[in-house]
């Protein structure tokens, strides 16, 4: 079969990086959590006092990524989702980005990839798309777990807000908004767990490339 370039876009906390992951696994090609990529350039201004704020600062570090800067072990958690949020919404940014983006979807054996706009923006073409979702406080509840798992200290309440505030903000922006494609299948996961997620996603693909 052709390689096969599925697009998987959603806010935070719904499920959707866990299902990129299972279903690169599954059919044997690479996966990128593209917030990973606006999380690095976060934390590289934020490791040189650089203001998140600054547009041309972050672009210029956009520009110069390094993959060696996509350190999951160093990106990871609400603060870090926060200032992630906040670089996104440099328009410049997200352009400095995107050929690293395109470049890894055109690889000869297809590839997953996951975001906010990769089914509008980054791969319009792409064989699957998928828009996961999940109510604001489901998500707030997995995050919680998740952050509480890692020994930082928090509160739902306070990861609740957050991620009212990035929905908010990604929904809003000018460059790429968050939005489903309009041929983007969608999966609510509000109610579903990891395994039951995955088994209808897997369901979504496979139908697609049939």
């Amino acid at each position: 079969m052709s390689a096969t370039v599925i697009a998987i876009d959603g806010p935070a906390a719904s499920g959707k990086g866990t299902l990129a992951r299972r279903l690169a696994e599954h059919l044997g090609c690479p996966h990128l959590d593209t917030g990973l990529l606006y999380r690095a350039v976060a934390r590289v201004m934020m490791d040189r006092g650089i203001a998140l704020s600054d547009a041309e600062a972050a672009a210029s570090v956009a520009a110069s990524l390094a993959p060696e800067q996509l350190d999951a072990s160093r990106l990871r958690g609400v603060e870090m989702g926060e200032a992630a949020s906040v670089v996104s919404v440099h328009e410049a940014v997200r352009n400095a980005l995107l050929a690293w983006q395109r470049r890894f979807a055109t690889q000869p054996g297809g590839a997953v990839l996951d975001g906010r706009d990769i089914g509008t923006v980054v791969c319009p073409e792409a064989d699957v798309k998928l828009y996961v979702t999940a109510s604001a406080e489901e998500r707030a509840r997995r995050r919680f777990r998740e952050v509480s798992a890692t020994g930082e200290t928090t509160t739902f309440e306070a990861v609740l807000a957050d991620i009212l505030r990035r929905d908010a903000r990604d929904a809003d922006r000018a460059a790429a908004p968050m939005r489903a494609a309009p041929d983007a299948r969608h999966l609510d996961t509000t109610a579903l767990d990891a395994d039951a997620a995955f088994a209808k996603a897997l369901e979504i693909v496979e139908s697609a490339r049939s």
